[in-house]
């Protein structure tokens, strides 16, 4: 099978979906490559979910210039998504004088990248700020323009709002091998076929100096930085109103106490470099980690709420700066390599960018026939009771509950599957709509879903995953079963 298409963008998490919804604003075909069964496979699914103001970036570089352009387009963008944002402001604590001064130098850094309303906070305004913060702390960096997100939910809608202005997205197809054509052009293979495209974008997170390195003859390094988290369940009252951040080192950020805008607390992340950028476990001594250092800022942490632990992989480059613009010496070849902290908050940047060059280099037109984007309705969750009575009126599944700790129902999970980008899997689902987000995480709902999800894709529920690949969730002992009668019988 041979594709053709005017740009070939490979990766389909936070920046591969911002570039697509970009490029759909100009006149030319293009086709996403994504290794993974879904959107957002990478980091964006196991990241903090923060948007970074910009203070820590040093000046000049392409991680503040993006970060803090990328903040500032946060509101809007969300707004006209319906994806869930909060400018919840931060504050970065320090305990000593050496911490003063990283923190009167954060400031002056932040000043420089253009971040407002940054200013040093004492101690007695702190606790009165934030009462469960330790009571040690001896001062903090105020950052009331940091905000929260819900990453993957926001790769969701763009991808959505690419695919119905014509952008085409594959999954299950990792790239193996790229060539420069004659005519200027590249033949990209894949385990599933081959396409040729007139520019090439190299959006591919963990694996995108694989791909540098396949286009270019100055060759990158990847360091492969895994991250540990504790997800803690919804509480009547969160501890912190704001991101809690310890003073940064060499290795990031540093393990945060944070909201979530689903009303969760996040701890974490740890920092280790590994070997293997797909090994996302977690490990006893890594969490250890992280509710030690969680400490420092929250002295009564517990995590006896805690439902789930995971990890991501940050993609950082020794230059300790993100790679972005044309690939040196592969004329119409485009990256945003190491991609890592402030990723996040740059991505709308870093993906106006990049469209904006492959759409110069090939000359496009602005698309004059944008099909506007329609939001999800409401989660049902969040409706008055008014409108949930309204909604089960219209669509009668939504009478139906199908996960009890996050009150999704029916009709939620079967829109999601028929999104423009929709879920095949049981993680998909549960990213798009939270069924198997909550306490039990998807003990309840699971077996439903998995039947919501066969009979909207008409396949035999033996082929339903978890999250693609290999990660079946049923065997082929219980076919007799199934024959007589659908799996929540």
């Amino acid at each position: 099978m041979l594709c053709s298409s005017d740009v070939l963008l490979i990766g389909a998490g936070i920046t591969g979906c911002a570039t697509a919804r970009a490029l759909s604003r100009y006149a030319c075909s293009v086709i996403v490559l994504e290794r993974g069964p879904d959107l957002a496979e990478g980091a964006t699914k196991a990241n903090s979910g923060i948007v970074h103001a910009g203070y820590d970036a040093h000046p000049g570089t392409r991680k503040a210039y993006h970060n803090v352009r990328g903040a500032a387009m946060y509101p809007e963008l969300c707004r006209s998504l319906s994806v869930p944002y909060e400018q919840c402001g931060a504050l970065v604590i320090g305990f000593d004088e050496n911490d003063r001064r990283t923190l009167e130098n954060l400031l002056q850094r932040g000043i420089q990248n253009g971040v407002q309303e940054l200013r040093i906070v004492e101690r007695s305004e702190l606790l009165a700020m934030e009462p469960a913060l330790n009571p040690d702390v001896l001062c903090a960096l105020s950052v009331p323009t940091s905000g929260i997100v819900s990453p993957y939910e926001l790769a969701f809608a763009m991808a959505d709002d690419a695919a119905l202005n014509g952008v085409s997205f594959r999954f299950n197809e990792e790239v193996t091998g790229i060539t420069r054509l004659p005519d200027g052009g590249f033949l990209v293979r894949t385990g599933a076929g081959e396409y040729r495209c007139k520019a090439l974008i190299n959006c591919a997170g963990a694996s995108s100096a694989d791909l540098h390195n396949m286009l270019s003859g100055e060759k990158l390094t990847m360091v492969h930085r895994r991250g540990q988290y504790y997800l803690l369940d919804h509480a009547v009252s969160l501890p912190f109103r704001r991101t809690i951040f310890q003073c940064p080192s060499v290795m990031g950020k540093g393990v945060l106490v944070s909201p979530t805008v689903h009303g969760n607390l996040l701890l974490g992340p740890n920092a280790e470099d590994i070997q293997d950028p797909l090994d996302t476990a977690t490990t006893q001594a890594g969490l250890d980690e992280v509710l030690r250092k969680a400490a420092l800022s929250w002295p009564k942490v517990s995590v006896r709420s805690n439902i789930t632990n995971f990890s991501g992989i940050r993609a950082h480059l020794p230059q300790d700066d993100f790679l972005i613009g044309p690939v040196a010496g592969c004329p119409g070849a485009f990256e945003a390599v190491g991609i890592e902290s402030p990723g996040l908050s740059s991505a709308p940047s870093v993906g106006a960018d990049l469209a904006g060059m492959a759409a110069e280099w090939l000359h496009c037109s602005v698309n004059e026939t944008i099909v506007p984007y329609t939001a999800p309705d409401k989660p049902f969750r969040e409706m008055s009771e008014e409108e949930q009575r309204a909604a089960v009126l219209r669509d009668p599944a939504y009478g139906n509950i199908v996960c009890r700790c996050e009150v999704v129902t029916e009709a939620e999970i079967r829109r999601a599957i028929r999104r423009p980008v929709g879920a095949t899997t049981v993680d998909g689902v549960k990213r798009r709509t939270r069924a198997g987000m909550g306490r039990c995480q998807g003990g309840f709902c699971m077996p439903r879903v998995m039947d919501i999800l066969s009979e909207e894709l008409q396949q035999n529920i033996l082929n339903i995953t978890k999250d693609g690949g290999e990660s079946r969730l049923l065997c082929d002992t219980v076919a007799s079963f199934l024959e007589g009668g659908s799996v929540h019988d």
